[in-house]
């Protein structure tokens, strides 16, 4: 509201300070929200929120078409549902239609947005982009945080989803380019690697965790690394995945109840009936029905 009561003169300053080269980005503050597990945002200040968005608009179409078409997240088009849909379609093809036993290995990247590496994200920005003041302004936003010297994204910044996604491409052309591997989905830290061969998953896991190492400086969490039939149940993006259908992961399940315990609100109410049509969730949606009468 401050900044829209002189907002002429507040776009006409940042113009100035960018094309006389006097842009610094300001210092950003800091909450902490539960979204299921605690998560620092870090929120700029509205005169850079601006310039985030104006070099969104700018940049967005220029990167998407170069990225594979099975990276889901944040992306016009695609999504959390697309990416349940696209693994169940990609799951029929590996499977023969279901005929033969496949395997999924399923991987996290650790703590990805704290550990992206300034120097690596600006060279390959550089690679990409022929303006070189661009890239000045992309290295000043990249440099104006960082969770140890050199390292991290902040949360908040709608720029950090298209650099996360760009950093990513690097290894999304690995996969499909180097590796050759063509049953392969990324959503956001999130990937799944999918084949009928078990030992082929194990080379590949090993292959992958040194690109990622050598070079984005990344690791993948030991905790959340999987390799199990589909048959078995594969959890991926907050649902269990069987080759027939998809249910609603446990954890999910206990925060939607407790959730609807503390908030009984129709758009609370709407909202995880929405979530739960995508899924084999008659049960559940029942159950919340029973309840809300």
């Amino acid at each position: 509201m401050e900044f829209e009561l002189n907002l002429m003169e507040n776009l006409i300053e940042l113009h100035f300070r960018l094309a006389n080269f006097r842009y610094c980005h300001e210092p950003y503050q800091a909450f902490t929200i539960l979204d299921p597990k605690t998560r620092k945002i870090h929120k700029a200040t509205v005169i850079d929120r601006i310039l985030h968005r104006a070099v969104y608009r700018k940049l967005y179409p220029t990167f998407d078409p170069t990225f594979i078409t099975d990276s889901f997240s944040c992306r016009k088009g695609k999504g959390t549902h697309k990416a349940l849909d696209r693994f169940r379609a990609v799951a029929w093809i590996a499977s023969h239609n279901h005929r033969r036993t496949i395997w999924v290995l399923k991987c996290d990247i650790r703590k990805f947005f704290a550990s992206v590496d300034h120097a690596t994200l600006i060279h390959i920005l550089d690679q990409q982009l022929d303006d070189k003041l661009i890239v000045n302004l992309l290295s000043t936003i990249v440099e104006s945080f960082h969770v140890e010297p050199g390292k991290g994204l902040p949360l908040g910044n709608i720029t950090s989803q298209l650099f996360a996604n760009i950093y990513m491409n690097e290894f999304d052309q690995f996969v499909k380019h180097g590796l050759g591997f063509k049953h392969y989905i990324r959503y956001a830290d999130d990937f799944v690697f999918l084949s009928q061969d078990r030992r082929e998953l194990q080379d590949v896991l090993s292959v992958v965790t040194m690109f990622l190492q050598q070079n984005l400086h990344l690791s993948l969490h030991p905790n959340k690394v999987k390799l199990r039939t589909f048959a078995s149940g594969v959890d991926f993006l907050g649902w269990v995945h069987f080759p027939d259908h998809r249910v609603l992961r446990s954890t999910t399940k206990r925060r939607m109840w407790a959730r609807l315990s503390q908030i009984p609100s129709q758009p609370v109410i709407q909202s995880y009936l929405g979530l739960l049509s995508h899924g084999n969730s008659r049960k559940l949606i029942s159950e919340i029905e029973n309840r809300v009468r």
